[in-house]
């Protein structure tokens, strides 16, 4: 190929005739040594993929009736479920289940690392149509039924399937598994949070009991009230004060008017008088002692004179005794000998004093409420801001069990549609299948790449040999080679023709006869 000048379109096209040998061989060469190369790593490294589908079916019931057990997404969910299943604790004892005792450990454990790295197991997310099966999810396309295909890769298509259907198996049951605990779960932390919250509620409701019971009428609310009754009560002391005042007034004046008339009753009643029946009772002794120094003890004066002094002892006895029991009982009842006047001067003397002692204690009465009354009013707002926080944490710990209380009554119902098989499942759609061709190697890739590769081998061999090709084909490799301009040129032709006999030019022919013509011509 001529060099400083720019190659055309042609000239790449008449490259490509005239190497396509170089070009074509290497392909075709390439592409059968993929093929035989697919046909030995076929047989002796051909691995078999089983796959399931497991669906993913939304609780049956509302979730604006009955909260759903699990909230989070379900490829979120099936990622920790499928770490949990295929941990080598689980994994161990199934897989020994499956091979039998022929297998042995080391094999085992490379069943498991290759299931825990991901390189034998993939699960990827699909959309399904219950009517027509499972297929690939695209990009832009719905998912209205969530579910996944669980692919697992093994040498032969036997076991592929028994350890695709085991973990399949595996992770329904640990699904199964997480749903109940998650419900169980639930039910009982809340119910531990309700017992403890009734238990703090039922503390600060004694305690708030206790509390109104010691300050009674010190509350928030009751200082009103304590104004009016405190005012009320200095109204009814007011009153109380004067009528004592008033029933005092009218006792004195009574008493006044009480003695009086006992002094001109005394004075009118001088026959009664002590001091006249003493004297009268001295006289009378005299006379019967005189009587009795001049007679006999039988004699009729001197019995009339003793019958006359124990008559006036008698009487003198009877008064002293009535102002004795006058004087006992307080003046609270009148002599029998006084008159009505002054026995009903008397007793209103003594219902004044009754009224006066009942004033007095009634006063005494009213001073001491009214003396707690002005006590609990300076109190009230120490006792409100107590008050206040018992009321706060009060009704902060009502509040709680009553959240608590119906998220209690929500799990429960949970819990018994999870029970119930009315929650989300995780049911098995495709069971693992039994694959019938391998999945690794595919031909189509080894017999590509080896073409890809010929081809890339044999246009870089049509390129190597166009480069050290310095033969002058055209005008141009002419004007390039000689650097001087163009004055005449004489096509060539015949040639081939009269060498093959036939006037058509041939393809592969005529680019090798112009090749060796202008080797020989040196244009």
């Amino acid at each position: 190929m001529i060099q400083n000048r720019e190659a055309t379109i042609d000239d790449y096209l008449a490259m490509s005739r005239r190497r396509a040998k170089v070009i074509l061989i290497p392909a075709l060469v390439a592409a059968i040594l993929g093929y035989l190369t697919y046909l030995v790593v076929n047989h002796y490294f051909a691995k078999y993929t089983s796959q399931s589908t497991i669906l993913v079916e939304g609780q049956k019931v509302p979730e604006n009736m009955v909260q759903p057990v699990a909230t989070e997404d379900p490829a979120a969910r099936i990622n920790t479920l499928l770490q949990q299943a295929t941990s080598e604790s689980v994994l161990r004892p199934r897989l020994q289940k499956i091979y039998g005792p022929g297998k042995s450990a080391q094999s085992i454990d490379e069943v498991i690392d290759g299931i825990i790295s991901g390189k034998t197991l993939t699960v990827e997310p699909v959309t399904i149509d219950l009517a027509q099966g499972a297929g690939r999810r695209r990009p832009g396309q719905g998912n209205p039924e969530p579910a996944f295909r669980l692919s697992y890769t093994a040498s032969k298509p036997r076991e592929a399937q028994d350890i695709c259907g085991e973990l399949t198996s595996l992770l329904l049951e640990k699904n199964l598994t997480y749903m109940q605990d998650r419900a169980t779960g639930t039910t009982n932390v809340l119910s531990k949070g309700l017992e403890d919250a009734k238990h703090n509620l039922e503390e600060l409701d004694s305690k708030l009991a206790d509390f109104k019971k010691h300050y009674v009428g010190q509350l928030p609310g009751d200082e009103e009230s304590n104004l009016k009754i405190l005012m009320g009560l200095n109204s009814q002391l007011e009153a109380n004060t004067q009528t004592l005042n008033r029933a005092q007034q009218d006792k004195a004046y009574t008493e006044s008017i009480l003695a009086q008339q006992l002094a001109a009753w005394k004075s009118t009643q001088s026959s009664t008088n002590p001091q006249t029946l003493e004297k009268q009772l001295s006289d009378l002794q005299s006379q019967l002692l005189d009587l009795q120094s001049r007679y006999t003890s039988d004699h009729p004066d001197v019995i009339k004179a003793r019958a006359d002094v124990a008559e006036v002892k008698n009487k003198l006895a009877e008064i002293n005794k009535a102002s004795a029991e006058a004087t006992d009982a307080g003046n609270e009842k009148a002599s029998a000998m006084e008159p009505p006047e002054i026995r009903q001067l008397r007793a209103q003397v003594h219902q004044y004093a009754e009224l006066i002692a009942g004033a007095t204690r009634d006063q005494k009465r009213y001073q001491q409420e009214i003396a707690v009354y002005q006590g609990r009013i300076p109190l009230s707002p120490a006792v409100e801001e107590q008050y206040k926080a018992l009321t706060r944490d009060y009704d902060n710990a009502q509040k709680n069990y009553q959240e608590l209380l119906g998220n209690k009554s929500k799990a429960d119902l949970t819990a018994q549609m999870n029970s119930q098989s009315q929650g989300e499942q995780m049911k098995m759609v495709n069971a693992a299948t039994l694959p019938e061709s391998p999945s690794f190697p595919n031909p189509w890739t080894f017999v590509g790449g080896g073409l890809g590769a010929g081809l890339a081998l044999g246009i870089g061999l049509a390129l190597w040999f166009e480069l050290r090709d310095q033969s002058i084909r055209t005008e141009a490799d002419a004007e390039a080679a000689l650097d001087l301009p163009m004055l005449v040129s004489v096509p060539w032709v015949g040639i081939v023709a009269a060498e093959n006999g036939n006037s058509r030019l041939k393809f592969w022919n005529r680019n090798n006869s112009l090749d060796e013509h202008s080797d020989r011509v040196g244009v």
